[in-house]
């Protein structure tokens, strides 16, 4: 009997206390308070060592192993904790000799910040680029769970895949010590799914190379007849480039103002001879393509090309495709070029007096041609799609672009085009949420980092046991004085002996050692029953990192 009641869990509750106490979906944006308490009761007296409160993000995908020579197929699997914050404990606050007594109820409150950035702990694989480990510090958004994209009882569709979720939750364990692996032995435990959704800034314009292959296209080039058995009329190009981001209000903002943009469509005319006039247009249409690219190993780069997660093991993508709109542009005007025109000009000078000329075509005869500018508004449908911020992290991205068609006159063939274009979604921040840091450890910082130019160095010649390796195309090393200890003008400068051009002596600087936290553990691959996983996380026996 007594093995049965030792075997009832605590009952562990987790409340808020803050403004989002009452909502259905509580949710949170970068900077924000989470303010709550945890109680804990047991029925029975329950000893225990510790008790942790976290604020944890996660994030778990799956990659369906497609086998062509056997029957069974696999799942590789992936798991990350990118971010634990952990709620100090107030001694006094805990139960006399680590037991909680039968009966009674212990309050354990609790207050998170939701931070801007991630530790560089978080993001320690291999990557493709020195910029990588900063985008992949951004917190990424809720994605995947249908709970959390919910406004109030009506559930929403973030269109992710269930291969990808990321996952916010304030979770409470009560540990009573380590197994036989040294891994904590959890007793009882209890969590509360969050939402976040940080503040994003626009990332800077993503590099298109324009392959056939490439996920962006920003120009396109087609050669136009007059009819099926006709002769050549001219060859038409189409460009744009990418427009400025759909930034989103801020997460609880009650505005009702639509989330748009506007993109610029360069359209130009090279006809086959002077006579040829340029063909009619007839309309414009745009689609947002949402694609949600996951993987069971750590991405190294950013994904621009859709075919290399295709047929693999280890890496997938989901794409869905809206369609924004759809206008008439029959009446756009024609503007005729003579040869002398000034060539392009670069589009940051692009205005609608002085718009941006595109490159002639291969086509072009050097003569006349004609040019004309569509302006493309871009605003995010109303409905049951919701639209998390554009985010690339160790296992998951979202990533948006802008499919951009543009129709002719059905009296000449080749009566379409399109190109593809990149464009972001951003997000604006919390409007009320304090700095980060102050106006005084603002200024603190400048001041040591203006010190730091001015801290001396200590500048010796090399060690004894480095000179004479140095081979610089088979001369000989140089040769250093002895450093006489009692010069009061300070030691001789070395002999260089016949070289013109001194070897610079070594530089050493001293760091000061800093305490650092331990980086989540990369688990190796294991497989067992037709499953791989792989997990990177933090353990709980990790340094607390404070709030």
């Amino acid at each position: 009997m007594r093995n049965l009641t030792s075997k009832v869990k605590p009952v562990i509750a987790i409340s808020l206390t803050d403004d989002q106490k009452d909502e259905f979906v509580p949710s949170y944006t970068s900077l924000d308070q989470i303010r709550g308490h945890v109680t804990i009761t047991a029925k029975y007296d329950t000893s225990f060592d510790e008790i942790y409160v976290t604020f944890e993000g996660t994030a778990k995908t799956f990659v369906e192993k497609v086998a062509t020579a056997s029957p069974v197929n696999g799942r590789t699997e992936a798991f990350q904790v990118f971010l634990r914050l952990v709620q100090p404990m107030d001694p006094q606050a805990l139960p006399e000799s680590y037991v909680l007594k039968a009966g009674q109820t212990y309050k354990f409150p609790f207050t998170f910040v939701v931070p801007e950035k991630l530790l560089p702990q978080s993001c320690i694989h291999a990557r493709g680029g020195h910029r990588m480990q900063e985008i992949h510090l951004n917190l990424p958004p809720s994605l995947g769970d249908p709970m959390t994209a919910s406004v109030g009882k009506t559930l929403l569709d973030d269109m992710a895949p269930e291969m990808a979720v990321v996952s916010y939750a304030v979770k409470a364990r009560v540990i009573q010590g380590r197994g036989a692996s040294g891994k904590p032995v959890v007793a009882a435990e209890s969590s509360k799914r969050l939402r976040i959704v940080p503040g994003v800034e626009e990332l800077p314009p993503i590099t298109v190379h324009g392959g056939l292959k490439d996920d962006y296209r920003l120009r396109k080039e087609k050669e136009i007849k007059k009819g099926m058995f006709k002769g050549k009329l001219g060859c038409l190009t189409m460009e744009s480039s990418q427009p400025r981001s759909l930034r989103l209000p801020p997460l609880r903002s009650k505005s009702s103002c639509p989330v748009t943009t506007m993109a610029t469509v360069n359209v130009r005319f090279d006809p086959a001879d002077e006579s040829a006039q340029p063909p009619a247009l007839s309309s414009l249409s745009t689609k947002l393509k949402v694609a949600t690219y996951f993987a069971s190993v750590p991405i190294k780069d950013i994904p621009t090309k859709i075919t290399d997660f295709h047929y693999s093991n280890t890496k997938g993508v989901l794409v869905e495709t809206i369609m924004l709109s759809s206008r008439c542009i029959a009446s756009a005007p024609w503007e005729r070029h003579s040869a002398h025109t000034p060539n392009r000009r670069d589009s940051a000078f692009s205005t609608l007096s002085n718009p941006v000329v595109p490159e002639p075509s291969s086509s072009y005869n050097g003569k006349t041609y004609y040019t004309t500018q569509i302006l493309v508004p871009i605003t995010l449908p109303k409905g049951s799609k919701v639209f998390v911020p554009t985010f690339y992290s160790c296992l998951v991205s979202r990533v948006y672009s802008l499919d951009i068609y543009l129709s002719i006159s059905a009296l000449v063939t080749a009566p379409s085009m399109h190109i593809k274009v990149p464009i972001q979604i951003s997000m604006e921040g919390n409007p009320d949420a304090r700095p980060s840091i102050s106006a005084q450890e603002a200024q603190a910082i400048a001041a040591r980092e203006a010190n730091y130019i001015f801290s001396p160095r200590h500048v010796t010649p090399p060690a004894p046991e480095y000179i004479g390796q140095a081979n610089l195309d088979g001369l000989p090393s140089p040769e250093y004085s002895e450093l006489e200890q009692n010069n009061a003008s300070g030691p001789p400068s070395p002999d260089y002996g016949e070289y013109a051009q001194p070897v610079r002596p070594a530089m050493t600087q001293i760091y000061e050692d800093s305490e650092s936290i331990s980086p989540p553990v990369y688990s190796s691959f294991s497989q067992r029953n037709g499953r791989v996983r792989t997990e990177m996380m933090m353990p709980l026996g990790t340094p607390p990192i404070r709030s």
